[in-house]
C-alpha cells in the first residue's frame, strides 16, 4: 500500500486503537503539553462541527524499526510534574502498528477526555502528588443548558474537567454528564433508552446535546489522516519535522535532541539542560550554550562524522555518549571555567563553537579535573588564548564550521598520537593545517592588524584583541578590565570652545581615537581601582607603573600632547600584534 490518505475514522474507532496499543507515539514526540482549558475547548469544537485538521499516522511493519527505535504508549492519567511521562513499551517483536507523526496532542486529549483523568495543582497548595494538591479530574458535559452566547472562552458547550467533590456540589442545580459514560451506548436504540429513563425526553437541550456527543464520538468520521508508509526512518523524520502539531515548529536539532532522549538510557532531558545551566553560571556574563552545542560536542568527541545528520544520532553512538557522559560534563564545564580564567564571558566570546576544539583536548588529553589547576598546564593555558583570540579574530568560525572543527581536530589527533614530543595544545599543526585556506588560515597581514586597532571598546572583538597585546599578562585566575589610557570622561566632557580649531575638537571627540584599541589597555582588578579616571600621567607618575609592561609608549602622557601618543602607541601596538601572530 502506498502512502496518502485513507478513509476516515471515527473517534471511537481511534480510541479502541489507542487502548489496544495499535497506536503508538514515536520517541521524537515531544511530551503531552495541552492544558484541561485546551482540551475542553477542543470537545466544544466537535460537538458544533468545526473541523479538528487532519491527522498523520506511520505504518510500521518492519523488524528493523521496531527493533532499532523507541515507541511509547498514550498517556491516559496526566498529572501534573508527577506524571507528565509517556510510559514506554517495548516494541521488539511487537505486532504491527501505527505511530502518530502529526497530531499526538489533539489524541492524546481525545483519549484523555474519553478514557483518562487530569490532574493539575491547585492554587495556594505545595507541590505534593496527593488528592489534595492535586485532584483527580474527569471531563463532564453541562447537559442542562447551553453556555451563555457571552463567554471569555466562546464555548456553546460547557465541557470542564470536575473532581467528583465538584460533582457533588453542582448537582442539585445542574445536570453534568460524564463524558467517558458515552462510550457505554454504541447504538441510538440504547442510548434513547437511557433518556427515557432518566426522564429527559421532555428536556430538548439535555436530549439533542446527549444524542449529539454519541454522534461525533460513534457516527462522524472525523478522524481524517494522511497514512505513510514507508519504513526508511530518514523520510519519516522530515516529514516529523515539517509537520509537528501545535503550531509550533520543532526544530531539527529539537529532533535530533528527541532522538537522544529516546536512546539514551537515564534522563537526557535533566543531564544536558544541567550542563547548560552550569555553563551559564561561569563568567560575567555568563556564557549561554544551548542543546545544539551539547549534542555538536558529543559528535566531536566520539564520532567521525560531525554532522548534524539524523544517522549520527543512531542508538548505537548515543549508547556511547552516554557511556561517557560523566567526562564530557566534565570537559566542557571544565573548558569554560578556563575561559573564564583566561578572562572572556559571553560577550567576548561570540562563536561558542570555538570552545569544542578545547574541550576535545582537554578530553582526550584526559586533563578535565586539573586544567584549572594554577600551577599546572602554563604552556598549554598560554596556546589556547592564543590560538582562540586568533581563530576569534579572523572569524574562522562564521561559516563551515564542520570543516573547522574536523581540521582541528586533526591537528589535535596527530598531536596526541605523537610519543616523540610532550604533549601541548598544537597551535603550530593547527596553523599549518589551514595555512593554504585563505578564509581560514590564522596570518595577518599588516591592513588586517591596523584595522584591529581601531575596534571599540565595547566591540565583542576588544578583549581577544587586547588579550593577544598583553599575552605577556598573568591571566590565570585574574579578573582583568578593559581600561581607557586617557580617561574616557575627559573626551565625554569635551566642548568645541576648549579647543583651538575645530578639527582638534574633531579629533579630540573621534571615538575611534579615545575609544579604540590605541587608547585601550588591560588592568587586573586592582590597578583598574587605582585607574578610574585618572589622568593617565598622574596614575603613571603616582602608582610607578611599568609603562613597559602595559605597553605605554615612551612620550608625553599629557592630553595635550594625545595625537603624538596614538600616533607612537600605533607603531607599537602593531609591533606586538605582529610578534603575537607569527
Amino acid at each position: 500500500m502506498s502512502s496518502g490518505f485513507v478513509n476516515p475514522i471515527t473517534i471511537k474507532n481511534a480510541i479502541d486503537n489507542i487502548v489496544d496499543r495499535s497506536y503508538l507515539l514515536p520517541a521524537i514526540q515531544r511530551k503531552f503539553v495541552w492544558s484541561s482549558d485546551q482540551i475542553e475547548v477542543l470537545f466544544d469544537s466537535i460537538m458544533r462541527g468545526y473541523p479538528i485538521n487532519s491527522f498523520m499516522l506511520w505504518e510500521v511493519k518492519e523488524n528493523k524499526v521496531k527493533n532499532e527505535f523507541k515507541f511509547y504508549q498514550f498517556l491516559t492519567e496526566y498529572r501534573q510534574f508527577f506524571k507528565e511521562d509517556n510510559p514506554d513499551i517495548d516494541t521488539k517483536g511487537y505486532k504491527d502498528f501505527k505511530a502518530v507523526i502529526d497530531g499526538q496532542q489533539r489524541l492524546t486529549s481525545l483519549y484523555i477526555g474519553l478514557k483518562g483523568s487530569y490532574a493539575y495543582k491547585m492554587p495556594r497548595k505545595w507541590w505534593y502528588d496527593n488528592e489534595e494538591s492535586l485532584p483527580t479530574r474527569q471531563l463532564y458535559l453541562n447537559i442542562s443548558k447551553p453556555l451563555p452566547d457571552e463567554n471569555e472562552r466562546q464555548m456553546q458547550f460547557d465541557f470542564q474537567f470536575l473532581t467528583k467533590e465538584d460533582i457533588a456540589k453542582k448537582s442539585s442545580t445542574t445536570n453534568w454528564f460524564k463524558v467517558n459514560d458515552i462510550l457505554k451506548f454504541e447504538n441510538t436504540n440504547s442510548l434513547d433508552n437511557f433518556i427515557e429513563e432518566n426522564g429527559w425526553l421532555s428536556q430538548t437541550f439535555t436530549k439533542e446535546t446527549i444524542r449529539q456527543l454519541r454522534k461525533v464520538i460513534f457516527d462522524e468520521r472525523l478522524i481524517n489522516y494522511y497514512l505513510e508508509t514507508t519504513q526508511e526512518i530518514d523520510i519519516v523524520l522530515d516529514i516529523f519535522i515539517r509537520t509537528n502539531s501545535g503550531g509550533e515548529p520543532l526544530s531539527f536539532s529539537d529532533l535530533l535532541m528527541s532522538i537522544t532522549t529516546a536512546h539514551w538510557k537515564s534522563d537526557a532531558r535533566k543531564e544536558i539542560p544541567d550542563v547548560v545551566n552550569k555553563v551559564f553560571a561561569i563568567g560575567n556574563p555568563g556564557f549561554l550554550i544551548n542543546k545544539d552545542f551539547v549534542l555538536k560536542t558529543c559528535l566531536v568527541l566520539l564520532n567521525d562524522n560531525i554532522k548534524f545528520q539524523v544517522k549520527n544520532f543512531d542508538q548505537s553512538n548515543v549508547i556511547v555518549f552516554e557511556q561517557n557522559w560523566d567526562r564530557i560534563k566534565k570537559s566542557i564545564i571544565e573548558t569554560f571555567k578556563l575561559l573564564s580564567n583566561l578572562g572572556f564571558n559571553n560577550h567576548s566570546l561570540r562563536a561558542k563553537n570555538a570552545a569544542i576544539p578545547i574541550i576535545y583536548y582537554i578530553y582526550h588529553r584526559g586533563i578535565e579535573d586539573d586544567i584549572n589547576s594554577p600551577v599546572k598546564y602554563k604552556e598549554d593555558k598560554l596556546l589556547i588564548r592564543k590560538w582562540l583570540c586568533l581563530s576569534l579574530l579572523k572569524g574562522v568560525f562564521g561559516s563551515q564550521s564542520d570543516n573547522v572543527l574536523t581540521g582541528i581536530r586533526k591537528a589535535i589527533r596527530a598531536e596526541l598520537a605523537d610519543t616523540s614530543v610532550s604533549h601541548s595544545f598544537p597551535l603550530s599543526r593547527i596553523k599549518d593545517e589551514f595555512k593554504l585556506n585563505p578564509s581560514k588560515n590564522l596570518s595577518f597581514e599588516e591592513d588586517f592588524i591596523e584595522g584591529l586597532l581601531t575596534t571599540r571598546k565595547d566591540a565583542s572583538e576588544c578583549f581577544p584583541i587586547l588579550s593577544l597585546i598583553y599575552s605577556h599578562l598573568n591571566f590565570g585566575n585574574q579578573d582583568y578590565h578593559k581600561d581607557h589610557l586617557h580617561p574616557a570622561s575627559y573626551f565625554y566632557n569635551s566642548k568645541k570652545i576648549d579647543y583651538k580649531t575645530e578639527d582638534d575638537f574633531k579629533f579630540y571627540t573621534d571615538p575611534l581615537n579615545w575609544d579604540s584599541i590605541l587608547n585601550l589597555q588591560l588592568l587586573n582588578g586592582a590597578l583598574n581601582q587605582s585607574k578610574l579616571d585618572t589622568p593617565l600621567f598622574d596614575w603613571v607618575t603616582k602608582n610607578k607603573i611599568d609603562t613597559v609592561n602595559q605597553l605605554i609608549p615612551n612620550v608625553s602622557l599629557n592630553i595635550i600632547d594625545f595625537k603624538t601618543f596614538l600616533e607612537e602607541r600605533k607603531k607599537l601596538l602593531v609591533s606586538q600584534l605582529k610578534k603575537m601572530v607569527l
